[in-house]
């Protein structure tokens, strides 16, 4: 009962999800420039993943889809976005973790949490799928090994 009562939740996160649209937001980048989120995408699909430096799953997840992003890009053409939540205090130490693992996708950090509120994130990690046209159309929460495959397979449909 309790798996069907986790299938029954992940599905309406995935149904609310997909009525969204990617809000019209600013956040900083890796080079402390403000860019508008629907910008990063440049009309393509995005997978858009949350984290925070407190959140070891989270870091696995972001670890996992840079071990595969080579692969994935030969089969589609998309974006992955990390969104950092740490507040301005962790921030520096959000930028390190980011370029010492050496991630090879956007890196933004929302330290006011302004896109976290604006897509109704309450924990991390949360994933999205967003297509070419800024509609969010999966959504995940949760890493177990493994799942960030769900995230490509989603970035897969959007091609059919």
């Amino acid at each position: 009962m309790k798996k069907l009562f986790c299938l029954f939740g992940l599905l309406m996160v995935a149904m609310v999800a997909s009525a969204q649209q990617l809000p019209d937001v600013k956040v900083e980048n890796a080079q402390g420039k403000i860019v508008p989120v629907k910008s990063i995408a440049k009309g393509k699909p995005m997978i858009i993943s949350y984290w925070s430096i407190a959140c070891k799953p989270c870091i696995q997840e972001l670890n996992a889809i840079n071990d595969a992003l080579e692969e994935w890009r030969e089969e589609a053409d998309f974006e992955v976005v990390a969104v950092s939540v740490d507040d301005a205090r962790l921030k520096a130490s959000a930028k390190a973790i980011a370029t010492s693992r050496g991630w090879e996708f956007v890196c933004l950090y929302d330290d006011k949490q302004t896109l976290k509120r604006a897509m109704n994130v309450s924990l991390t990690p949360q994933s999205f799928v967003v297509d070419a046209n800024g509609k969010i159309v999966f959504s995940h929460s949760g890493y177990t090994p493994g799942s960030e495959q769900l995230l490509f397979d989603q970035i897969l449909k959007l091609k059919k």
